[in-house]
């Protein structure tokens, strides 16, 4: 069902998009409301997040506000979900994006009468959408969730990144982390990722080890981002490298923060993870390395310098669409095949390309 474009623009849109699951997830979910906000300059757009993604949406100059739904603490169950209902209702939303494919995104939405309600054809609450739009596996998760935006009679023309921004006081708490560990505003970094949720979209730890000991001898500082999940991997990973040039920050700063670390970086290095998004976002270019997942899925990075590392001739690849907690075969060949020269010489190259 196509929409009246014009005329909604007249009435000053009110949208909701809904998007509650990883922070990767929602920095690929930043194009849909950037092109929204250009498509409806005089709209507002709130996002409902985790309260572990909200901080990605702060100072982004095309939200108009951030809704925490913390679906598995304070607001989990039905109590939680009728407060947030509640909540929602009182704002009189005119049309809701719901990138997020579950059956409580599409409640949210049905219940909070939204009357135009967007979403895929994946969705298990589908029949719940006045528009459902076909989720095309073969191209990139941006490009699909733009096309939310198609009732509208939009069609992207070229590639879209996500935007973020860090505040004043972000730059200055990196800025404060690069004096204190000696390390000048000129002196080139790169950043490190070691982490993931999965077990299985993880490098071995030792690989991160070598790999930072050749880029320390190349005279880089090794910046080493993560949350708080990472912590004791990232320390392991320090500890082990044994320099001063290595600096473990996971767990100590906000999603923005690390995002403005890895903008100040040469490269990022990374899993098939969140940070990898980042690094899209603040344009700075990533060296990917990939086992369980693939790809082909539409979540790998799309910038001009970027690299994904994989075993393409493994026949047990992918082994799951997230990844899971271990090889389901016991070999994790798809890692252990990709070893720290080959990722070390991809770095160097990417540095020469874009310092030429």
């Amino acid at each position: 069902m196509a929409l009246d474009t014009q005329e909604m623009e007249k009435r000053s849109m009110k949208f909701l998009v809904i998007q509650t699951a990883f922070p990767g997830d929602v920095i690929l979910t930043l194009p849909l409301i950037q092109e929204t906000k250009k498509l409806f300059p005089h709209c507002s757009i709130n996002v409902v997040v985790i309260p572990a993604c909200a901080n990605i949406l702060e100072n982004h100059p095309d939200v108009s506000e951030i809704i925490s739904y913390d679906k598995k603490k304070n607001d989990s169950g039905i109590f939680g979900f009728v407060r947030m209902l509640s909540s929602l209702r009182k704002k009189n939303f005119d049309v809701a994006l719901i990138p997020h494919r579950s059956l409580r995104s599409a409640l949210l939405a049905y219940f909070s009468f939204i009357p135009k309600r967007i979403g895929f054809d994946t969705s298990v609450g589908k029949s719940l959408f006045t528009n459902i739009i076909r989720y095309d596996k073969n191209i990139h998760e941006v490009e699909r969730n733009l096309c939310l935006l198609s009732p509208f009679g939009f069609q992207a023309k070229e590639k879209i990144f996500p935007s973020l921004f860090p505040s004043d006081n972000d730059k200055q708490v990196v800025e404060n982390i690069i004096a204190q560990n000696k390390t000048s505003s000129t002196e080139k970094i790169i950043s490190v990722a070691p982490g993931s949720v999965w077990n299985t979209k993880r490098w071995l730890k030792e690989n991160f080890i070598s790999l930072s000991k050749k880029i320390i001898k190349e005279h880089y500082s090794v910046f080493i981002v993560g949350g708080k999940n990472d912590e004791q991997l990232c320390e392991e990973i320090k500890t082990k490298t044994n320099s001063e040039k290595i600096v473990n920050s996971a767990g100590k700063l906000s999603l923005l923060q690390s995002a403005e670390i890895i903008r100040r970086s040469s490269v990022l290095i990374c899993n098939d993870s969140a940070p990898m998004h980042l690094a899209v976002a603040m344009k700075t270019p990533v060296v990917s390395i990939w086992g369980a997942t693939i790809p082909e899925f539409g979540f790998a990075p799309f910038g001009e310098n970027d690299s994904v590392f994989e075993m393409k001739k493994l026949s047990c690849r992918p082994c799951g669409i997230h990844g899971g907690n271990v090889c389901p075969i016991e070999t994790f060949d798809c890692m252990k095949m990709i070893t720290p020269e080959i990722v070390f010489d991809k770095v160097k190259q990417t540095i020469n390309r874009i310092s030429s």
